[in-house]
């Protein structure tokens, strides 16, 4: 695992050994019929597991989230019905810091009272510290004006005459956040706010940030550009922010199952099963995982075995900062690294108001390619979607979903998105039906993703592209390079933990 990214995990079991005969190149589509397998997965038979996965959420508190007895009680669904199906399951345990947000509130008291509102407003940045600040904020070398670049508190010489126990009103932009905590934590800040950068559309919203463990001494939140901005525009106001939180040594786990064929072309079909602790994530990423599920059970009734054993994995913690499958990819060696020939990625697949998103390997989109690899992965979907007459659009490789420890290796990858929270455009409106303006979610995240939460049609058409693709990398014989990292000229620099933004 990347030690720049944080997340202390400990093995708590056995790590997973792959059978690796020499290390041989991956490789890519052959012209595999995959006709009887797509007939095969059909969204009812999903449906029937998003519905057990509610029932689970509805008996054990609401939630299905790592650490919980709802992703226990998914667990054990799953190992049921793949056990049924032949495979032999096995679970890969790790543990892990969990940050755990018990309440949050942020007012403003002078010169105008105000409260704001949890998840629209503000929200606590994972690893904030908890206790209740009632103080004057005080802005940090901030740039409210032209292309507003700001290195605000990214050096301790941003803080010259901060007065100890004020508020620091940060800009977001250059360094982590949790360089920018801790120089304001040095110079006697009492509490933190970090507002967006303000100079691009995606720069606006409420700064859903992660400061990595361990927990800060001081309350941390992040806001949007109009209320930092504000803020910043305000004489001498003053706020009241209070965090109740704590961080908790999880234990968690993966779920793999293995398919007959090729240990040295192991295709990784993966999905992380947990929710997040305020509901029981259905689309959030129950679709992803029941795909997969239904992937393999039909594969194994099927009765052709592929050429290259087909890895499906259930990953644990993905809510959390990606452990499960950053924990995965950390116990591989070389050897076992370059016998991945590539991961494919399903992370919300039937998303209300959605999109049909291919994540954009060869870079063609965004300027930021995956390793090398990774363009062959994303023409397999788009010429099976062409083939379909679907229209498509490309992601990028942001680092939000469980292809990142496997692109940060080396590994190609690729995968499906139907889309979260950002909003549908106009343009997007009229080639797929939805609502411009809306989210393509509007449940992302809350309570509402429950088993109302999904579109059955563009299930149908994503559960066909995974059967498609699955198989065809499981058939594969042309060549397809991996275990070359990713890069490119035109990345936007973010990063990610999953959902939580890192700078």
């Amino acid at each position: 695992m990347k030690q720049n990214r944080n997340i202390r995990l400990a093995a708590i079991g056995t790590a997973v050994a792959l059978s690796v005969s020499v290390g041989l190149p991956a490789y890519a589509d052959n012209g595999t019929d995959t006709g009887a397998l797509r007939e095969a997965v059909t969204a009812a038979g999903i449906i029937d597991h998003l519905e057990k996965f509610q029932e689970i959420a509805d008996a054990n508190g609401g939630t299905r989230a790592s650490g919980t007895p709802g992703y226990e009680a998914s667990a054990v669904y799953v190992e049921e019905r793949l056990k049924a199906a032949g495979y032999t399951p096995i679970r890969q345990a790790y543990s892990y810091e969990q940050f755990v947000l018990n309440a949050e509130s942020f007012a403003q008291f002078t010169p105008t009272p105000t409260t704001y509102a949890a998840g629209t407003d503000f929200a606590t940045m994972s690893y904030s510290g908890s206790g209740t600040v009632s103080a004057a904020v005080q802005a940090v070398d901030i740039n409210l004006v032209g292309d507003r670049a700001s290195t605000s508190g990214c050096e301790a010489a941003d803080f010259a005459g901060f007065t100890a126990g004020n508020v620091a009103l940060i800009q977001r932009g250059t360094c982590t956040f949790r360089v920018k905590a801790d120089n304001a934590i040095a110079a006697g800040a009492a509490g933190v706010i970090i507002f967006n950068q303000g100079n691009a559309d995606d720069r606006l919203g409420i700064v859903n940030g992660t400061l990595d463990a361990p927990q800060t001494a001081v309350p941390v939140i992040g806001t949007t550009f109009a209320l930092g901005a504000s803020l910043a525009g305000q004489p001498a106001p003053t706020v009241r922010l209070a965090v109740d939180a704590e961080v908790t040594v999880t234990e968690s786990f993966n779920i793999l199952a293995d398919s007959a064929g090729r240990a040295d072309r192991t295709v990784v079909a993966g999905a992380h099963l947990d929710s997040v602790a305020e509901g029981a994530g259905i689309n959030d990423n129950g679709s992803g995982s029941a795909a997969i599920l239904e992937t393999a059970i039909q594969l194994a009734a099927s009765g052709n075995a592929p050429t290259n054993r087909v890895r499906f994995a259930f990953w644990g913690s993905e809510e959390d900062g990606l452990v499960g499958s950053e924990y995965y990819v950390s116990q591989l060696t070389k050897r076992q690294i370059k016998a991945h020939a590539v991961n494919l990625n399903f992370d919300m697949v039937a998303s209300p108001n959605f999109v049909r998103f291919v994540y954009d390997g060869d870079g063609s989109s965004f300027g930021t390619t995956g390793p090398n690899g990774s363009a062959l992965v994303e023409k397999v979907f788009l010429d099976y979607f062409a083939s379909q007459g679907l229209a498509v659009e490309p992601t990028e490789f942001d680092g939000r979903s469980d292809y990142f420890g496997f692109i940060e290796n080396g590994i190609p990858a690729g995968g499906l998105f139907t889309g979260a929270e950002d909003l549908m455009t106009e343009a997007e409106a009229v080639t797929y039906g939805g609502v411009a303006g809306a989210p393509y979610d509007a449940c992302y995240h809350a309570a509402c993703d429950d088993i109302t939460n999904i579109n059955a049609e563009v299930l149908e058409q994503m559960a066909d592209a995974i059967a498609h693709t699955t198989m065809t990398f499981g058939e594969t014989t042309s060549a397809v390079n991996g275990t070359t990292r990713g890069g490119g000229s035109g990345s936007t620099g973010l990063q990610f933990k999953g959902s939580l933004a890192v700078k």
